[in-house]
């Protein structure tokens, strides 16, 4: 069975509702996954939309939500989830608004897409102290043996 991640409040490639937006509480939406491959020692996620600013001129790839060593028996995290209440032994990078934790869509223009990212690496990372998108990217390199992918949309109602 392949690594599959979903959300129950959205269907891949619909409208995240306004709840996990700024527009909202702007909490994260429950995640469940599936089929972790054999030989998983950590998972790692990470929720970016490359599409910021402007769909239509997109000039960087903006990170919502950094995590990795989860462990590989975790099944999802709930709507919500404070730090304290991560699976045991998870860590978090810095997204892009330079904090730890989710931030939620909150597109200045157009529809954006978001995408949630779920890796199994074969190993468990060693501590990078916050690391960004591109520095746990790194780190994972050479380590992935399962991906998954859930794209959400959101558009702001101006």
């Amino acid at each position: 069975m392949p690594l599959t991640i979903t959300a129950p409040t959205f269907t891949h490639d619909r409208m995240i509702p306004a709840r996990h937006t700024c527009d909202g509480v702007n909490i994260s939406p429950p995640l469940e996954w599936t089929g972790v491959p054999a030989g998983t020692k950590s998972l790692a996620l990470i929720i970016d939309d490359p599409d910021a600013p402007d769909p239509a001129a997109p000039k960087t790839t903006w990170v919502h939500w950094v995590l990795y060593n989860i462990p590989p028996n975790a099944e999802g995290l709930t709507e919500g989830i404070a730090e304290k209440k991560l699976p045991d032994g998870t860590l978090q990078g810095i997204n892009d608004w330079h904090r730890t934790g989710y931030g939620g869509p909150c597109p200045p223009i157009g529809r954006h897409r978001y995408f949630f990212k779920l890796y199994a690496l074969d190993i468990a990372l060693a501590d990078l102290k916050h690391p960004a998108r591109t520095a746990l990217e790194k780190a994972m390199r050479g380590h992935v043996i399962g991906q998954a992918e859930l794209i959400g949309l959101y558009q702001r109602r101006h």
